[in-house]
């Protein structure tokens, strides 16, 4: 230190945590000059600087470029400063939101992943699930030859102008009524659905048979038909809508002939 509150261009870079030619790069354009030049022609800064720099690094993190940070620093007056301090703000806000819905999107798939950790895939389970947020849409219309891919896009425009503040990111599943269950009826589903934290809807907290296949989004035929016989001769009955989804989708899995699907019947004892 050359001077009380006085660094040379080494100390200030360790200080600053700035590399030293940074700093000459930052002299060169006129950002961020020393504060004072000794007879040996070495550069001096001050402690006053160093909150210079970190205004210098922050703008970069939010994306501003040396030369918008130099114009505004040349042109400053308190109001421009405001102004864009403002509008900085403004975008970390929006960015904040961004990230967060990232977030919740990214533990979801998590979640999707743990769901299926060491399960046995050719088992049949009986499973008590709690209730889960959703997104529910409303009833398939098929009238006038509509095709599934027509109903899931009147799902998606549907939700999106019901809820506009729902990320729709998330994975698409079917639903099928006990009476297109027990009639063996797996062709179209009746309404489609999607976890989402802020759902507005929720999956009921039941008993549940459950079961896995491997195949793609249409498969699963030979699967319902297992999981009803299992279902009759464990003493259970169907009581409520099955819930088809593949946790394990193109998101994950290359072939989707090998998508793992995942459908819950809603059961309950059978009285005797």
């Amino acid at each position: 230190m050359a001077d009380s509150g006085q660094f040379s261009i080494g100390e200030f870079a360790r200080l600053s945590l700035l590399t030293r030619d940074t700093l000459l790069h930052y002299d060169k354009i006129a950002l961020l000059s020393p504060e004072k030049r000794g007879k040996n022609h070495y550069r001096y800064y001050t402690s006053n600087q160093l909150s210079v720099v970190t205004l210098i690094r922050t703008m970069q993190e939010l994306g501003m470029s040396l030369e918008e940070i130099k114009e505004l620093k040349d042109r400053r007056t308190p109001e421009l400063c405001e102004t864009e301090l403002k509008r900085q703000v403004e975008k970390i806000d929006r960015k904040i939101v961004e990230w967060n819905r990232a977030r919740k999107l990214l533990l979801t798939l998590q979640k999707t992943l743990d769901s299926v950790k060491n399960i046995d895939e050719s088992a049949i389970t009986v499973q008590f699930l709690p209730k889960e947020a959703i997104v529910l849409g409303d009833l398939n219309d098929y009238s006038r030859g509509r095709t599934t891919l027509e109903t899931v896009y009147s799902f998606y425009t549907g939700i999106s102008e019901k809820y506009p503040y729902i990320d729709l990111n998330y994975f698409l599943g079917a639903i099928f009524t006990e009476e297109r269950i027990k009639q063996g009826d797996w062709i179209g589903a009746d309404r489609y659905y999607m976890y989402n934290p802020e759902g507005p809807d929720r999956r009921s907290a039941a008993l549940y048979a459950i079961g896995y296949t491997r195949c793609d989004y249409t498969g699963g035929k030979e699967l319902y038909t297992r999981m009803i016989r299992y279902i009759d001769e464990n003493g259970y009955e169907i009581c409520g809508d099955a819930f088809e989804e593949c946790p394990l989708n193109e998101v994950f899995i290359i072939d989707p002939d090998n998508y793992l699907k995942r459908i819950m019947i809603t059961i309950r004892k059978k009285e005797k």
